[in-house]
């Protein structure tokens, strides 16, 4: 990834004095000379809080460089998000914006000073928008998104949004009336916007992602050992969400009586770190159990699996299909609007995932949940047919391009 040499890391104190605005907190941000208008296309990326809207933003920021490398590209997020991390490690400009968050329930006392913090954030988004004057404001979601794109409108800037999820988010469906498109990863989805605006291209995922890993040499990065038995079937736990607890206690109680049942059979556990430090006393050490906080090498870890158990998040559905990967959801009770549920159902729907709901979930529910999908072979390779013929692993090039013909610039590809 190129990154523009004259990008440096300032402090609050030697930013631009933007006025109508309360000064920063003083922290350390990136900001570059991109803030200044350049010539030729330019392009501003509203999305954050979590990997959901950030990992997808920066997907399609990958291609559209990779199309038009000349192009200027801003992220414009909160500093107590992880866009304020990512986007700078993964080689673009960073701005950021006061933070503004809908509490719920809508009617909570938090919620009324929601008004003064909105325009505050408007204020700070029109400002940078004035400055960097981009010809599309790209908008995935997530707290900052709505007061940018906002902005963009107040600006006479066209906007376009990007939906992870099967149940769209309250401010791209409030934004979905100024866009000029809106890129959708779920046909059910169509239904809750103007479908003449609408594109279903599915969800951008990460490069490596993409890219092929053999099985075996996937499975020595996490077992060495693994080489020397026969029939090895790998499982992945991804418990490594803020409500991923109940997800960890089931595997928890069930994780040893799997191992010691089949021989062959190893388990990467990924636990989060507030699920590290309650598991790693409780857990056994087991030579084909690979505890762990963080998945590093994510595109190791689904090429080595052959099962993946997880919460029903956008972007992780995203990313079981692109990777074929059978799997087993157990929806989020505490995502907002239910988002979880839907993507879970819909998962079911269009690839058989197994879906155990919250209420379900127990060792015993998901221990038989994982011998009915892992113990029978032709279920396996039906789920991950249907998961790569639902899959839309070219969706970031596909959403890239289409944001390019809409400022009529023309691809280097």
């Amino acid at each position: 990834m190129v990154t523009s040499s004259a990008t440096a890391t300032f402090t609050s104190s030697k930013l631009p004095n933007y006025p109508f605005l309360p000064r920063p907190p003083r922290i350390t941000r990136h900001v570059s000379s991109c803030l200044l208008p350049p010539s030729g296309l330019r392009l501003l990326f509203a999305g954050g809080g979590n990997g959901r809207h950030v990992y997808p933003a920066i997907a399609i920021a990958d291609e559209i460089r990779s199309s038009v490398p000349s192009a200027g590209i801003l992220f414009v997020g909160t500093d107590a998000g992880m866009e304020s991390s990512a986007v700078p490690k993964a080689g673009y400009d960073f701005a950021s914006v006061p933070p503004t968050r809908l509490a719920r329930p809508v009617l909570s006392p938090e919620n009324l000073l929601l008004p003064f913090a909105l325009v505050r954030s408007v204020l700070a988004s029109w400002r940078i928008i004035r400055e960097f004057r981009p010809q599309v404001v790209v908008g995935t979601g997530g707290h900052v998104a709505a007061p940018v794109c906002v902005a963009a409108v107040l600006a006479g800037v066209k906007i376009v949004i990007q939906e992870q999820n099967a149940y769209p988010g309250l401010s791209n469906r409030i934004m979905a009336r100024y866009a000029a498109k809106v890129f959708l990863a779920f046909n059910a989805c169509v239904k809750f916007f103007p479908k003449e605006k609408c594109a279903v291209y599915g969800n951008p995922v990460r490069l490596s992602l993409r890219r092929y890993v053999s099985k075996a040499v996937a499975r020595s990065h996490f077992f060495p050992r693994a080489m020397k038995v026969v029939d090895v079937k790998v499982l992945l736990v991804l418990g490594g969400a803020t409500d991923a607890q109940a997800i960890n206690m089931a595997v928890r109680n069930m994780y040893y009586d799997v191992l010691s049942e089949h021989k062959n059979w190893f388990i990467i556990w990924q636990t989060g770190l507030d699920g590290y430090n309650e598991m790693e006393s409780l857990v056994k050490n087991h030579r084909r159990l690979h505890l762990t906080p963080f998945l590093h090498a994510m595109d190791l870890a689904y090429a080595a699996a052959d099962i993946v158990i997880s919460r029903a998040g956008a972007m992780t559905c995203t990313e079981i299909l692109t990777t074929g990967k059978p799997s087993i959801l157990i929806p989020s009770t505490k995502a907002r609007e239910d988002h979880q549920t839907f993507n879970a159902y819909i998962m079911e729907d269009i690839a058989g995932s197994k879906v155990i709901t919250e209420e379900e979930l127990d060792a015993c529910s998901l221990h038989i949940a994982i011998n009915e999908v892992l113990g029978n072979e032709d279920l396996m390779a039906d789920m991950s047919e249907k998961m790569l013929r639902f899959a839309r692993p070219n969706a970031a090039a596909d959403i890239a391009q289409n944001i390019l013909s809409i400022v009529e610039v023309p691809s280097s590809k």
